[in-house]
């Protein structure tokens, strides 16, 4: 039975953070288990929120709880997204150390990818949680990532490198040292996701759909590591995650649907879209 660990948020009306991703995985047959950093009613984008963060004491606890129960050594991924204190972060970065020191018997995979997805802005609103808390996601986070899923913005925030397209995406990821999912990148389709490990690098371009809903990259990271734990390579993996992600914003679209419908795509999650174009940029 895959398993994955999700610490992010939860946001009751809106297909955004941990709880969207736990949706996500599971026609992939993946049980999620979300600690939550905080307990919205909806997305800030709409408006206060409602809720609170999650206090560190709590979140602390979930996490001994899981632990306790034997199953960190039965996360086959490890997906980090939005925090909201720096004490979250620090908490974050032990329950990952904890679960790559496990004992992995009977788990699905032989070692679980720690995918940090560096939530903390993105172009038009900036950085969009306290500095404190970028500050530790780079120190305590980045460091022990697998892969680094941020946006443009985000890559370009921690990088300091302008990203203008494609191309800039590949040198700026590089930089971080790290296999990276970048998305958010101008194209001459429109948008595109570029996946670079070392010197290869693969791009999925896809036509732009204005007004898509909140939440799109958080489904682009839990579809990719979806099709990481079902056993497929990089490029194909991107080319059914980007696809997935597409078909699911064009839906949206279609059925006027303020978010993201993920339950309702079902399977649909898991298919390529004759709209996506895949590239080998190096």
């Amino acid at each position: 039975m895959p398993l994955a660990l999700v610490l992010s948020s939860h946001v009751a009306g809106s297909r955004v953070g941990g709880s969207a991703q736990a949706a996500a995985l599971a026609p992939f047959k993946i049980d999620a288990m979300v600690v939550p950093t905080v307990l919205f009613g909806r997305h800030p984008g709409w408006g206060p929120p409602g809720g609170a963060a999650v206090p560190i004491e709590t979140f602390e606890g979930m996490l001994t709880g899981v632990e306790a129960n034997g199953l960190f050594g039965k996360v086959d991924a490890a997906i980090t997204g939005y925090f909201r204190s720096p004490e979250q972060v620090q908490a974050a970065a032990r329950a990952i150390y904890a679960v790559r020191a496990a004992p992995r018997y009977g788990a699905y995979s032989p070692a679980a990818r720690i995918i940090i997805d560096p939530t903390l802005g993105d172009a038009g609103k900036g950085l969009y949680v306290p500095v404190e808390v970028a500050e530790a996601v780079v120190a305590e986070l980045l460091p022990r990532a697998d892969l680094i899923a941020p946006n443009a913005w985000e890559l370009q925030h921690l990088t300091g490198q302008e990203i203008a397209g494609p191309e800039s995406a590949v040198r700026a990821a590089q930089a971080l040292g790290k296999p990276v999912l970048v998305s958010s990148i101008p194209t001459a389709e429109g948008l595109g996701v570029v996946h670079v490990d070392g010197e290869e690098a693969w791009l999925a371009a896809h036509p732009s759909l204005p007004h898509a809903p909140n939440g799109v990259g958080d489904l682009l990271t839990a579809l990719f590591a979806a099709q990481l734990i079902e056993g497929r390579e990089a490029p194909e993996a991107l080319a059914h995650a980007v696809g997935g992600l597409y078909e699911t914003v064009a839906a949206a679209r279609d059925w006027g649907a303020p978010e993201l419908p993920i339950v309702a795509m079902g399977a649909r999650l898991m298919e390529t879209s004759p709209a996506v174009r895949t590239e080998r940029l190096a």
